[in-house]
């Protein structure tokens, strides 16, 4: 349920917090109040869609929160899971929306940074709002197959788990199938070229790395002389009588002196000595180095030639030898599957068809269900209208045909007769606005048991209607209440009178010329003046209030009933 609803700088509303409970809540007030910037509210919370227009004039930003207790077991905790976003049953959940000025909005559950579709996800498990002809959820046909297989429940739940399942190896079998055709029309044309290009990589016999290791066996074949005459030099320079014969010297002369100064004289021969073992060890590994000199004019024209081949195959097949190989294990493949394309081509279709035939058999199950759980949700809606002061209307879900989908073969059309001798229409189809509010109420009292959605607000969904009708709407929404939280915005004391809580939207204007609406919820003694001015307009008389007790009174017994 809805624990809590806080708004600021949203419309005319500055600074409300509202505390909500159990059962029905009616919202009622003057015309333009501001009751329905409330629902705007809680739609924001939702994840709907928000404008900087509707923050309020003068303020940077309108931020909303809304507090839910909700069960352990209800859907939206898994969603939230799924989601990442973290989250304990055992605590209320926290959402917050802003709207900014500069145009942007944010959101947060439980503190948590979350993106606008994703508090839009969440939000379809906590709140639906139902408004005089809006198109709710109720009235998308595409939906209502949907709500079709809700209500079948159990029955059709493992037989649309193994069809999807089915269904996803056919799409699959499918895809390959025309990935296959497709590539045999095109790699039939190249099929030559790929053969051609096959053997000549294969005949390079490319190695990875090979092409670095011949550039750096080429530099040194280049400059073979010229690291020859320098290593030599550099070899006689540490060799000689300047080089290893001079700090031998040093040494010498320092090792007569060392005993008449050893705390400094002793480190710089210990450092000297040092260093005369390197310059040996390299004088060394120069000679060596320079024994090991290649002079190769044919080796070298050989590495020449290998990089002019390794050159010509990276301008047609890759950058690197590695891009080369892998390009050749990619045509490989593609020729190996052209050169077979015949037999894997006969297996696809062939598991295909299998596929097709066992999901038509699926379907037509899935059908059967649908068929008896559709003859079962029109009388049961048959009745709620009737209890709506709608006896005399045909309901009916209307059940066609269609290509394969992750549905089944299915589709289905919520249509109503309202009266008699006329032929059932779709539901969006429906002139009287007393009709269609009585019919989504109808199904929501039927559904309301089955999606789980904690909070039902109902704007205005009395409009068009009054006397008896207008009674049946408010024992409905009573009996509904029982199953979830329920909100209406309502004008009609018949309504009024019904609810558990009521809630006044009033608006004023303020000491520094600002207007302002609040919201507070009545006392049983603030009822009766409420509903007296909603029977008699601007005049509250002793009879309106003695009827406005009677009115209540009367609800009170019925509610029992």
């Amino acid at each position: 349920m809805l624990r809590e609803l806080s708004i600021h700088n949203l419309a005319v509303i500055e600074n409300v917090s509202v505390h909500f409970h159990h059962g029905f809540h009616v919202l009622t007030g003057e015309t333009g109040a501001g009751k329905s910037i409330v629902i705007d509210a809680l739609t924001l919370a939702a994840g709907g869609r928000g404008f900087a227009e509707m923050i309020r004039h003068g303020c940077d930003k309108a931020d909303i929160e809304a507090v839910f207790d909700l069960p352990n077991g209800h859907p939206v905790w898994e969603t939230l899971n799924r989601l990442g976003i973290v989250a304990d049953s055992e605590e209320t959940l926290l959402i917050r929306r802003e709207l900014h000025a500069q145009g942007k909005s944010a959101a947060k559950i439980n503190g948590q940074n979350v993106t606008l579709t994703m508090l839009k996800e969440v939000g379809e498990h906590l709140v639906n709002i139902h408004g005089q002809h809006e198109h709710q959820s109720l009235l998308r046909t595409e939906k209502h197959l949907e709500w079709l297989d809700m209500f079948a429940g159990d029955d059709i739940l493992e037989e649309k788990k193994s069809y999807r399942k089915l269904f996803q190896e056919y799409q699959d079998v499918s895809r390959e199938r025309r990935e296959l055709e497709d590539k045999s029309r095109q790699g039939m044309q190249m099929l030559d070229l790929y053969r051609f290009q096959l053997e000549e990589i294969g005949e390079a016999r490319l190695k990875p790395g090979e092409d670095e290791s011949l550039a750096d066996e080429r530099r040194k074949l280049t400059h073979a002389e010229k690291l020859s005459d320098s290593v030599t030099e550099a070899y006689e320079l540490l060799y000689g009588s300047k080089g290893l014969g001079a700090i031998s010297r040093a040494l010498t002369r320092l090792q007569d002196v060392v005993k008449f100064d050893p705390a400094l004289l002793q480190p710089l021969v210990e450092q000297l000595q040092s260093a005369y073992y390197a310059a040996e060890d390299g004088a060394y590994q120069l000679r060596d180095y320079k024994e090991n000199i290649e002079f190769n004019p044919q080796r070298l024209a050989e590495i020449e030639q290998r990089l002019d081949v390794l050159h010509s195959l990276k301008r047609k097949y890759g950058e690197t030898i590695e891009d080369i190989l892998e390009y050749r294990d990619r045509i490989q493949t593609e020729t190996e599957q052209l050169d077979n394309r015949d037999e894997l081509l006969k297996e696809l279709t062939e598991r295909e068809a299998l596929l097709r035939n066992e999901l038509q058999v699926r379907a037509d199950k899935l059908s059967a269900i649908r068929k008896k759980a559709s003859r079962n949700l029109a009388r049961q809606i048959e009745e709620e209208l009737t209890a709506l002061q709608m006896e005399r209307s045909i309901f009916e879900v209307k059940l066609g045909t269609s290509e394969l989908t992750s549905m089944g073969c299915d589709t289905a059309e919520f249509v109503l007769s309202t009266n008699p001798g006329e032929p059932p229409k779709p539901l969006a189809k429906i002139a009287s606005g007393g009709e269609m509010s009585r019919v989504m109420l109808a199904l929501k009292a039927i559904f309301a048991r089955i999606d789980e959605i904690p909070v039902l607000v109902f704007d205005e969904v009395d409009t068009g209607v009054s006397g008896r009708a207008a009674q049946a709407i408010a024992e409905k929404l009573s009996l509904l209440s029982r199953h979830c939280q329920v909100f209406a915005i309502t004008h009609l004391p018949q309504v009024a009178c019904m609810a558990d809580h009521q809630y006044e939207i009033y608006k004023q204007v303020t000491a520094q010329d600002r207007t302002q609406t609040t919201v507070t919820e009545l006392t049983a003694e603030q009822r009766v003046d409420e509903l007296a001015r909603m029977l008699g307009g601007v005049e509250v008389t002793e009879k309106t209030r003695h009827h406005a007790q009677e009115m209540l009174s009367l609800a009170q017994v019925r509610k029992n009933a």
